[in-house]
């Protein structure tokens, strides 16, 4: 038997610790899920250094989304902004040498190929995903210390990564294209796959129509890219380059604000600048320039009064309510919306309250989604892709591809959120 599958059974006969739904989490509550989350790492870890068929390789060890020797659906390649969510919950000396490898990893494929790939596959290599580059090399230098050397380096390939791919404004990087904001892509210029470029695949915020639509997380990522330069220039004492980043992200928080602020809804949306108007799909996407910094104290407070469009008894769902047709013949099957909850965007929006001081609301819905993710835990023994918030025990809608076992993000969300908020109790 396996040393994942011993601590498996342990697990499991440590199920009768189950928590308490109505009272606060403890260490004991989670020590077994913690457990069983510290052993998993192992599973979805991989190494592959050379090109292999359509695998390319990199060139440190690096993390899988899932591993589950059930199904044929099975992952051998590393992803851009899932890699950025699963490091969270290994943000510590013990795994110093993976975290700075897997952005080594993902560095060393912009290096190779000018843009970071959805996933190290030759077949997907004609879209990104959601930028969190700058934000993962600031986790490694803050947590690790690598020097001003090493920063250096490492931002001025993100300062190419911005500039070649994400305000490209023709192929095979058309995605800057109206007023200064990007869009997300695909180079064969299809909708669905670009609408994948946002990792949301698949969603109603863009009616099947991607290519169409300035996203709003998009650009709060963007807007976190020119702070994050003006940082480092700051750092290298360079104030007239800081000043420049600065003007930067000052003209898209000004744009960001004309096209996709809804004052009365009190909440930012995609904007479609063929039909020159925003979006009618409420999303957890709107939470993006919290998390960013880049929304006013007064804003910051409308978004918080909406959040009641999204908590439900086991966290945010994706958006506010159950999308018309959904599941109409001939539309796809949209698992990124209501009833579904997914660990990034929980990360995120917890994180933007944090940034402007609700404390209170940020811990209740780490807390609501702790003890999501704990009871499917105890009653199955292992942690899903995505959740239904809105009745916890039952499954999450399905999407367009199984739905997956594990997982990545979800175990690094609820370890990092643990630290945060059952380590370090009221």
């Amino acid at each position: 038997m396996s040393t994942f599958n011993k601590a498996k059974d342990l697990v499991n006969k440590t199920l009768q610790l189950s928590f308490r739904p109505d009272k606060e989490l403890t260490a004991v509550d989670v020590q077994a899920a913690r457990a069983y989350i510290g052993n998993y790492w192992k599973e979805v870890e991989r190494f592959h250094p050379k090109d292999d068929e359509s695998l390319l390789g990199v060139p440190k060890p690096y993390l899988v989304p899932s591993f589950s020797a059930k199904t044929g659906f099975d992952y051998n390649e590393l992803y851009y902004w899932d890699s950025y969510f699963m490091v969270q919950g290994m943000l510590d000396p013990e795994h110093e040498a993976l975290v700075s490898g897997i952005l080594e990893d993902l560095m060393a494929l912009f290096k190779r190929f000018k843009v970071i790939p959805n996933a190290s596959r030759t077949y997907l290599m004609g879209r990104s995903q959601p930028p969190f580059l700058t934000t993962f090399i600031f986790d490694v230098y803050q947590t690790y210390n690598p020097g001003e050397k090493w920063l250096k380096e490492a931002i001025e390939i993100a300062k190419q990564e911005y500039a070649t791919v994400w305000l490209g404004v023709k192929k095979p990087n058309e995605r800057q294209v109206y007023k200064g904001l990007s869009r997300y892509y695909d180079i064969n210029y299809l909708h669905d796959l670009a609408e994948a470029e946002s990792g949301w695949d698949m969603t109603p915020r863009f009616s099947r129509r991607a290519l169409n639509f300035l996203p709003i997380d998009l650009n709060a990522l963007l807007y976190k890219y020119e702070t994050d330069f003006a940082r480092a220039a700051r750092i290298f004492d360079d104030k007239r380059e800081a000043a420049r980043w600065d003007d930067a992200a000052k003209v898209r928080q000004t744009t960001v604000n004309e096209l996709m602020w809804d004052r009365i809804r009190g909440l930012f949306y995609d904007y479609n600048y063929v039909k020159k108007k925003r979006g009618n799909v409420s999303s957890l996407a709107a939470y993006f320039p919290m998390w960013a910094g880049m929304v006013s104290d007064k804003q910051a407070a409308s978004m918080v009064k909406a959040l009641r469009r999204f908590e439900n008894q086991g966290g945010l769902a994706t958006t506010d309510s159950l999308p018309v047709g959904q599941f109409v013949l001939g539309s796809m099957p949209t698992q990124w919306a209501y009833p579904n909850g997914w660990a990034p965007l929980q990360y995120i929006v917890i994180k933007g309250l944090e940034r402007y001081g609700y404390h209170t609301d940020a811990r209740r819905i780490a807390m609501k989604w702790l003890k999501t993710n704990l009871a499917w835990y105890n009653e199955h023994g292992l942690f899903l892709e995505k959740y239904n918030v809105v009745s916890p025990e039952k499954p999450p809608v399905k999407g367009v591809y199984p739905s997956q076992e594990g997982f990545g993000w979800t175990n690094a969300v609820f370890e990092r959120l643990c630290q945060d908020y059952v380590d370090r109790p009221l």
